[in-house]
């Protein structure tokens, strides 16, 4: 599986998306004093099905407090301007455009994701919550509510107005069996308690219970009831290929499967001109070209097929930016450090495979292998050592977790613990079975460092079989549970997230994020009291102790971080001043509410480049570093 890209507040993806995404059901609240029963009405002109949800029986509290937020700095660039058609790849064609469901959870969800808002964004500097959908928000006096009033001017891509219906027909739509994603389905339920609708463009969320950060679970984003009308027993079919209406400023325009997928800017976007969206999602067409080889990407790149290319690993900005194209300045460079959460990238074993049922076998493998050889021979000391899976989280992350190091001692004391000896081609073996696993990895550029790794680890006794698939396949593969060790990373939210990834009601079965099958009764005790708890600092204890316990099971092995990122680009590309903000993961991101759409295109330097590069004229060379976001404690891991 491809290694799903971090995105913070891409309310999307897959975490804190997950926590935003749209639904409501209508049932079960009579008794409550909201009524609940949906009705569908038809427009004036009798022909077209509209949802509404029937109105509360009882106003909104007359004492709240209305706030809004026109007041935090603007990251977009008063220079930018529209125009121009951006050329990205992707590894594989996506096996679904739905965005729950089976085989839905793919990096390519967040393109779509990243055009769909929600009611309240966050940003991405100060962390304040900033007008999205909703223009005005409250808080309700029993600390588990939150009250909005929707921006009249919210449009669908259909032209549809975007009303307080389509939040409630969220719940409905992510509580229903028939979007087959039960990660919703229970979050959805456990998590939101309803949705009250006051008028068209008033209403309230109300969660389960009362907690911290209730502005991060309440702040959904709405679903098109227009659009789907009633759900089925076919909607996973019926939808896996349709473009369903979103309210952000891109659409899918255009596809062809297997080859490529077009989006398209809309030109009259009823946002454009909000404070925090002017001068952002410049060019009028984004185009993803699906090549399978990263090394073709490159390829591409350099005959300007391609507008931007990451250069983060270190085999690409040390070695192969030694190219013509970079050395005449037609392409820039730039190094740009950020300030955020760290993906959980590593290894993660599955225990329903019996060799990694043992703890000790789980031990032993992290102690065979040799992250920091990988670090040093590989990536050029570019990269850090991830000590866990929740580094960046501030009080919410436990600093006094250390990864397991390489050492043939231990490795040599756990596998005799666990009963295992040596047999005689030097792999540990054990009833006539040989401690030989696989790795399933997706990115062809990871290949050198899982080489070293096995290397290693065949020092240690272990065979690694190394499995490169195509990333859609790889994918699949993990999420059916049938890999022995997936070489991959998740995303990150604001806060950290274990349910999904380590509670025992998502282990075997297929289709959840618990892909090392984790089922420990005090692992769920633990995340059922910090899911439940009413209390910061309780839940900051309740997160050290299970990512403690995250790593006293030892089935993640966590491997590098990486502050920073670095990308070439083809010098028409034009950035702000300051390129980035402290949670940018990738600078010429085009969708993203928070953090994309920054970038924009200079028709006068791409035919001043174009006419240098006819008459091979050079430019001075560029390459920018930007240190604006670089702190000092996220470089800890290299120290001992």
């Amino acid at each position: 599986m491809s290694v799903i890209k971090k995105n913070i507040f891409l309310i999307s993806s897959i975490l804190i998306l997950l926590l935003i995404a749209p639904v409501f059901l209508m049932v079960n609240y009579l008794d409550r004093g909201v009524v609940t029963a949906g009705a569908v009405e038809k427009d004036r002109a009798g022909t077209k099905q509209i949802f509404k949800a029937k109105l509360s029986e009882t106003p909104p509290p007359a004492d709240l407090k209305w706030l809004t937020n026109l007041d935090d700095p603007i990251i977009s660039s008063p220079d930018a301007r529209k125009g121009g058609t951006f050329h990205a790849a992707i590894m594989s064609f996506p096996l679904t455009f739905r965005v729950v469901g089976p085989d839905s959870n793919s990096s390519f969800r967040g393109a779509i994701l990243g055009n769909q808002l929600s009611l309240i964004g966050i940003h991405p500097n100060t962390e304040n919550i900033i007008p999205e959908i909703a223009s005005h928000w409250a808080y309700g006096k029993d600390k588990k509510t939150m009250f909005f009033k929707l921006n009249p001017k919210a449009r669908w891509s259909d032209g549809q107005p975007v009303t307080a219906h389509d939040f409630a027909f969220t719940l409905e739509f992510m509580r229903s069996k028939h979007i087959v994603a039960p990660w919703y389905n229970d979050y959805y339920t456990k998590e939101i308690d309803k949705v009250i609708v006051y008028d068209d463009y008033t209403l309230a969320v109300v969660s389960t219970k009362a907690q911290p950060d209730l502005h991060l679970k309440l702040g959904i984003s709405p679903t098109p009831r227009h659009y789907y009308g009633k759900l089925s027993e076919d909607f996973v079919r019926r939808y896996n290929w349709k473009i369903v209406p979103n309210t952000g400023p891109y659409q899918i325009s255009d596809f062809k499967k297997g080859k490529y997928i077009k989006f398209k800017r809309k030109k009259d976007w009823w946002a454009k001109d909000l404070k925090y969206f002017k001068n952002r999602y410049n060019v009028n067409h984004v185009v993803f070209t699906v090549v399978r080889d990263f090394n073709l990407q490159w390829e591409y790149f350099k005959k300007a097929r391609l507008d931007t290319f990451g250069i983060t690993l270190p085999s690409y900005w040390h070695v192969k930016s030694k190219t013509p194209v970079i050395e005449k300045g037609y392409v820039h460079r730039i190094w740009f450090f950020n300030d955020t959460q760290r993906p959980s990238y590593g290894m993660y074993l599955n225990q329903d495979k019996e060799i990694f049922r043992d703890k000790y076998v789980r031990y032993a493998f992290a102690h065979a292998m040799n992250i920091q050889k990988v670090i040093e021979k590989v990536l050029r000391n570019d990269y850090y050592r991830l000590e866990h899976g929740f580094v960046g989280y501030g009080r919410y992350s436990n600093n006094s977790i250390r990864a397991r190091r390489f050492d043939l001692e231990k490795v040599d004391m756990y596998m005799k613990k666990a009963g295992w000896r040596r047999g005689k081609d030097g792999i540990w073996e054990k009833n006539g079975r040989r401690f030989s696993v696989e790795v399933s990895y997706s990115f062809p550029g990871h290949t050198p460092r899982l080489v070293v790794l096995k290397e290693e680890a065949k020092k240690a006794g272990i065979e690694l079989r190394l499995q490169k698939l195509d990333s859609a396949a790889s994918y699949k593969k993990v999420m059916e549970k049938r890999h022995d060790v997936a070489w991959m990373g998740w995303s990150t939210s604001l806060r950290p997230h274990f349910w999904e990834h380590y509670h025992s009601v998502n282990a075997h079965k297929p289709q959840t994020n618990n892909i090392t099958n984790t089922d420990d009764p005090e692992m769920d005790r633990l995340i059922d009291a910090y899911r439940n708890s009413l209390d910061e600092e309780e839940r900051i204890r309740l997160a050290i102790k299970i990512q403690q316990k995250i790593h006293e099971i030892g089935a993640y092995i966590p491997t590098f971080m990486v502050p920073y990122v670095r990308q070439a680009y083809w010098r028409w590309w034009r950035l702000p001043d300051i390129p980035g903000t402290k949670h940018t993961d990738d600078l010429f991101e085009p969708f993203s509410s928070t953090t994309g759409g920054l970038f924009w295109y200079d028709k006068k330097l791409h035919r001043e480049t174009k006419r240098a590069m006819k008459k091979n004229i050079a430019f001075t060379p560029v390459t920018i570093i930007d240190e604006t976001f670089k702190t000092v404690q996220e470089f800890h891991s290299t120290l001992g």
